[in-house]
């Protein structure tokens, strides 16, 4: 028992490894002003300088990159999540076949793979005459965000009683008052999951985004990594951008989790 205890250790701690040690790798060589990742050259916070200043090589080109992914994250994460909570509700009300066949077909995009999700909505943009921008990466986003929101409200839908909803309109709410005062309370975990989870989808997303962003210049954060890989290399001010949007992800995962272990406690 004592071995395999160690042995189940042992493969935990190389997957942490496996999984950690590159993000922790790009956060060491933030610290150096060495262009060449892997080229310490002594610390220094010349990058991070260089990064805030705007006094870098194509300085306009990154900032413009991440205010796009950032603005076309937030707009897409709230559409999806407004859009999932309404369809969880609805799929949660069908019975039978009807509800089977709907959780179905919300979990195809999830399980498709992203460029095949890109390509078909690059036809049907080219189809439909509509000029490809910002208004079609957003539609796109939105597409394959949706279905996760769903994922992530469904459980709370399932955890709540089914009569409080009927209790309050005996009580003489309106249907839309039952739904902002009773439904979106308990739900409002799910939702806030949700949109986290849209929020990081649509900022990693590659391929719907290199496949709808058209050729007007639009460039998200991944977009711009892959023109820039493809000059020869990449801009040295990425390495501290890389590391404080993980920063910025892991306090919020741990905001997230304590306060979910401070309400599991009151409970």
């Amino acid at each position: 028992m004592k071995g395999k205890k160690i042995i189940a250790n042992a493969y935990i701690w190389l997957l942490l490894i496996v999984l950690y040690a590159p993000i922790l790798f790009i956060v060491v060589f933030s610290f150096t002003e060495a262009k060449s990742l892997g080229n310490w050259t002594g610390f220094s916070l010349d990058l991070y300088k260089n990064l805030f200043t705007g006094s870098m090589q194509n300085s306009s080109g990154l900032i413009s990159a991440v205010k796009n992914t950032l603005l076309i994250a937030l707009v897409a994460s709230a559409v999806a999540t407004l859009l999932g909570t309404i369809a969880a509700i609805g799929i949660y009300n069908l019975k039978g076949r009807k509800k089977q066949t709907m959780t179905f077909l919300n979990n195809i995009p999830i399980i498709n793979p992203d460029i095949i999700t890109g390509v078909s909505l690059f036809l049907l943009f080219v189809f439909l005459g509509i000029s490809q921008g910002y208004l079609t990466v957003v539609l796109a986003h939105i597409t394959f965000c949706t279905p996760y929101v769903v994922l992530n409200v469904m459980p709370k839908l399932q955890q709540m009683n089914p009569n409080i909803y009927e209790a309050a309109l005996d009580l003489g709410a309106t249907p839309s008052q039952a739904l902002r005062k009773v439904l979106v309370p308990a739900l409002r975990p799910g939702m806030i999951s949700g949109f986290i989870m849209s929020f990081t989808m649509s900022l990693d997303d590659f391929a719907v985004t290199f496949f709808t962003r058209g050729t007007i210049g639009l460039d998200t954060l991944s977009t711009y990594i892959y023109t820039d890989a493809r000059k020869g290399g990449l801009t040295p001010e990425l390495k501290p951008l890389m590391s404080i949007i993980f920063l910025i992800i892991l306090v919020v995962l741990l905001v997230i989790n304590i306060r979910q272990s401070k309400n599991t406690a009151k409970q």
